[in-house]
């Protein structure tokens, strides 16, 4: 078996091959991923490795690294062929491993697994008797005839604004579940592959013993907290780093620790104008506390519009938040100063943030369970689509959803036998599925888009599984959430940003779907070409914006459109499939300001 080594973990990505097949002819595909690659993204850095397995000279594998060099230095674990970090970091000083992605070969044998937090995708699809892994999406495709959208994901889609796991969008590629290893098996005689299992690495669950004493836990706490940044920051010189701060708890809790640990901090936060709800004021409160340079990054809707497509390109799958450019136009402004960039994210999943609260509500008052299940009550916490398929399906998608339930993505993180208590139930399926399925893949994505290594404190397992070991009313007191953090980071930063109420991110989607990116909308969700493609229905996007779809008014209906939009500009760009001739029965082809006249004087004309 070859043997690979690296001289250094750079922010990269990998797509490989293992089974039986001439290797000469596996090469010349994986040549032809690479120069699809090339021509769709510009030219990479690419090294390649081959081997053939020890115990069956007929397996064969190899691995290109897309942005990293391999050459002498230290070899990668035992039986690894492939390994993935986003953070730029193999393994701690104790030698534990803080890979992303894997993919080993022992024998007969040939594994895939991610880790807990879901920090880095990785991908299959299987070719006759050969097996083809990426940590992109867009790697796989070259090798698919005829690619095809999957329905089920298209459906999960409109529901939690992701493809849930292990969906993808392509019906003929699978994603691996984060915190799973995924094994399959090479029959010598037959020269076939079967799958033999899939593992879970850990689970999270409650812990048997609760913490209930206040002081214990604060001080367990600033300690974990303090470890958790100092296992991100050994291998680190005198260089600055980055902190993508919005002046809220998570993201300012990171800056301070990084700055105590003497780390030069570069803050970087976004500016919506006068469209959205600003952060810019208590971002730039905790730099001038923590003494810090913090740079405002425009994220107007002509900025936007400039960063559409790149920033879709670069998450590779569709994410429907409107974040996803804000969110690629500060990674895009910080590429220019640091080589690593740290985040808050994984806070509001460990601590209860104030997505809990609605179920934790229905749990005590009884309002609602009646009526639903409680998958139907977590499925309402994601305010997207459900319940809105007969107006946003065509017929011949609307027909097949009947055979699909939506309800089973959430059965295993919903699953009660690891919890005892509501809360951490709650906590366990907001890790593994609004965490490890969203925020933490696609803050890797547009960071290593730029070149960046994306480093998450919060996403540390020891913290992480303390965090199981806190009594519920510590998490949630009242109606205060993450209350133990708060009272943990009270010394490090100013009390109005420790016990100001959470708000989330002011992304401002329908001042721009209605005003700044109006004409996208004619562009993208086109009547001509929904019509043509048979997905969404033709005029959905003028009943969304007209207010005219149930309950979705206010800035739901620019979360719905931008949700259908990045469907749209994914297939286009990263499916790469032909647009259908435009039509004009539209208002998006007027400007905006009329167009919303004309939209208010019909549903006014209708109403009479």
């Amino acid at each position: 078996m070859g043997k690979a080594i690296l001289t250094a973990i750079k922010p990269h990505h990998a797509v490989g091959y293992w089974g039986y097949g001439s290797q000469a002819d596996l090469e010349q595909m994986l040549t032809c991923v690479l120069g699809s690659v090339s021509a769709n993204h510009g030219s990479n850095q690419c090294t390649r490795q081959l081997g053939q397995s020890s115990s069956d000279v007929r397996q064969v594998w190899g691995v290109a690294y897309l942005g990293l060099q391999l050459s002498d230095g230290s070899q990668l674990p035992v039986r690894t062929i492939a390994a993935l970090a986003a953070s730029g970091q193999c393994q701690q000083a104790d030698g534990a491993s803080l890979l992303d992605g894997w993919a080993t070969l022992g024998g007969d044998r040939f594994t895939l697994g991610r880790e807990l937090f879901g920090r880095m995708p990785l991908y299959w699809t299987q070719r006759g008797q050969v097996l083809w892994f990426a940590s992109r999406l867009s790697l796989l495709l070259p090798l698919v005839e005829a690619p095809q959208v999957s329905i089920p994901a298209l459906y999960g889609y409109s529901y939690f604004s992701y493809v849930p796991t292990p969906l993808t969008p392509v019906a003929q590629i699978h994603s691996v579940p984060a915190g799973t290893e995924q094994t399959w098996i090479a029959d010598q005689d037959t020269c076939t592959l079967s799958a033999l299992n899939e593992t879970r690495s850990l689970e999270w669950q409650e812990a048997s013993e609760q913490i209930q004493d206040e002081a214990i836990a604060i001080a367990q706490l600033r300690s974990l907290l303090k470890d958790a940044v100092e296992r991100q920051i050994t291998d680190l010189s005198d260089e600055p780093v980055g902190v993508l701060l919005s002046g809220g708890l998570d993201s300012s809790i990171v800056a301070a620790l990084l700055v105590e640990a003497g780390i030069k901090v570069r803050a970087y936060t976004l500016d919506f104008g006068t469209d959205g709800i600003s952060e810019y004021p208590y971002a730039e409160q905790v730099a001038e506390f923590l003494n810090i340079p913090l740079v405002k990054v425009d994220a107007s809707p002509k900025r936007v519009r400039q960063a559409l497509i790149s920033t879709v390109r670069a998450l590779d799958l569709p994410f429907g938040d409107g974040v996803t450019v804000p969110l690629f136009l500060v990674m895009q402004a910080a590429s220019q100063d640091v080589r690593v960039i740290f985040n808050g994210e994984g806070g509001d999943q460990l601590f209860a943030g104030w997505t809990n609260k609605p179920l934790i509500a229905a749990d005590l008052y009884q309002t609602v369970q009646a009526v639903e299940s409680f998958e139907q009550q977590y499925l309402r916490t994601f305010h997207r689509l459900w319940g809105y398929e007969a107006e946003i399906f065509q017929p011949t998608v609307l027909a097949q959803l009947p055979a699909i339930a939506p309800q089973t993505w959430l059965h295993e993180a919903l699953n009660p036998s690891f919890s005892r208590t509501l809360l951490h139930r709650l906590r366990r399926a907001t890790l593994m599925l609004k965490g490890a399925q969203n925020i933490h893949p696609r803050a890797t994505n547009l960071g290593l888009a730029h070149g960046l290594q994306v480093r998450s404190p919060f996403c540390d397992l020891a913290l992480a599984q303390w965090s199981f070991q806190l009594a519920g009313e510590l998490h949630l007191n009242a109606a205060c959430e993450k209350y133990i953090l708060k009272r943990a980071v009270e010394p490090w930063l100013p009390a109005d940003i420790v016990w100001r109420q959470k708000r989330g991110m002011g992304v401002p989607l329908t001042s721009w779907c209605l005003d700044g990116l109006w004409h996208e909308l004619g562009v993208w969700l086109n009547p001509g070409c929904l019509r043509d493609e048979g997905v969404w229905q033709p005029h959905v996007a003028t009943r969304i914006a007209a207010g005219k779809l149930g309950t979705i008014q206010g800035r739901r209906i620019g979360e719905s459109l931008w949700l259908l939009m990045m469907w749209q500009v994914w297939q286009h760009v990263v499916l790469g499939t032909t647009r259908p001739s435009a039509s004009l029965d539209h208002p998006f082809w007027l400007p905006a300001l009329l167009g919303r006249q004309y939209l208010r004087l019909q549903r006014e004309a209708q109403q009479w």
